[in-house]
């Protein structure tokens, strides 16, 4: 694999940062493949939860927004070391608030369909 061109720029950051940047890189990535996890299960594990078209459909939201995050993720990693390396300003990232919204209004939206389906 080849090394990315921002890491011949600057100066090698504190190892501490670093190493804080990949546990927030590998904390998202968790949280991605809860996402995708939590969709399959839900699609395999409570088929009666919803009628399949809406199952289906709040499933593949999950999925995807697992996928997103994931790729995001690495993304942001990048960022940040850049950032890091060139002595500037961290930059500010919306996936923390579009994460937000997108996990509330699903737990938002499976409570209300196991109030239903009870």
């Amino acid at each position: 694999m080849r090394e990315p061109i921002w890491r011949k720029t600057g100066t090698t950051p504190d190892y501490r940062f670093s190493l804080a940047n990949e546990r927030t890189f590998l904390a998202w990535i968790r949280t991605s493949l809860a996402l995708i996890a939590g969709a399959l299960a839900i699609d395999q594990l409570a088929p009666e939860i919803a009628p399949a078209p809406v199952r289906i459909v709040l499933c593949v939201i999950l999925a995807f927004l697992g996928a997103g995050l994931a790729v995001l993720s690495y993304h942001r990693w990048g960022l940040m070391e850049a950032a890091m390396r060139n002595n500037r300003e961290l930059p500010f990232s919306g996936v923390m608030l579009v994460m937000t919204i997108g996990v509330a209004a699903a737990a938002l939206v499976f409570a209300v369909l196991i109030l239903v389906a009870r």
